[in-house]
């Protein structure tokens, strides 16, 4: 803050974003905002629960036509009941859910069950809020959707670069988030079944690509509850959905 003329004037954003641990003059973390909008523009990622399962789901964009369409950096499975979206860097996002696979085999070592879902973002959460804090390092540029299936039911959770975390019934995070908010907010009911989740999923992720002219190419991996087995939907399957969207015009 500086003076002009006796009146006191804050200084611009760009002297506050250099440090992560300086807080602006109205309380904003410059370097954790600048997270959130690469995740904000990164692909999008959706979470579905349901009482049969949880489903994951999540955009691809393939880079070249040499790049191989089977390697995907989106869904990760961290444990047979649990699963992970990601979004922004893809590079973080792989330190993170590493440490959540450790997380993960540490807590079957110790205790001889599965980890919590809520438990697994809490973690995965705390290690992010600590990037946010020191000098020398920038936070993670990513958020991840956990979802599983755990002794509480099924669940879906989000933590983003602050470390923050929340639960939901059903969310997407992403530069389509709004287009597949506005599809959950319509259809999205707790009684659906798997099959009815996983066309949800793909039409939310379909109509979000088509919005921005965009190839509709996703990925879609469920828990289902029964089985508590984190597995992929095949490519076939999914295209399948995506020709009966187009055929009923929904």
């Amino acid at each position: 803050m500086y003076e002009v003329n006796g009146l006191s004037v804050f200084a611009a954003p760009g002297a506050y974003d250099r440090a992560i641990t300086v807080f602006s003059p109205d309380g904003r973390l410059f370097q954790v905002e600048y997270a959130l909008e690469t995740v904000n523009r990164g692909a999008t990622i959706i979470g579905i629960a349901c009482s049969k399962g949880v489903v994951l789901g999540a955009e691809e964009k393939i880079e070249t036509s040499l790049q191989d369409t089977d390697f995907t950096w989106k869904l990760y499975g961290v444990d047979d009941h649990l699963g992970a979206a990601v979004v922004g860097l893809g590079s973080d996002a792989r330190i993170l859910i590493d440490q959540a696979r450790i997380y993960a085999q540490s807590n079957r070592l110790m205790y001889d069950e599965p980890i919590d879902v809520e438990i697994m973002t809490k973690r995965v959460g705390d290690v992010k809020q600590l990037y946010t804090q020191h000098a020398g390092v920038r936070p993670f540029g990513v958020s991840i959707i956990f979802g599983g299936v755990d002794k509480t039911g099924s669940r879906v959770f989000t933590t983003d670069p602050s470390g923050s975390y929340r639960g939901y019934k059903a969310v997407a995070v992403g530069i389509g988030r709004e287009t597949v908010e506005g599809i959950l907010k319509e259809e999205y009911r707790e009684d659906l079944s798997l099959d009815e989740a996983i066309k949800l999923a793909v039409k939310s992720l379909t109509r979000a690509l088509e919005a921005r002219g965009e190839p509709k190419r996703i990925k879609i991996s469920v828990i289902p509850a029964e089985t508590q087995k984190f597995q992929a939907i095949s490519e076939d399957k999914i295209e399948a959905i995506q020709r009966g969207l187009e055929g009923s015009g929904t």
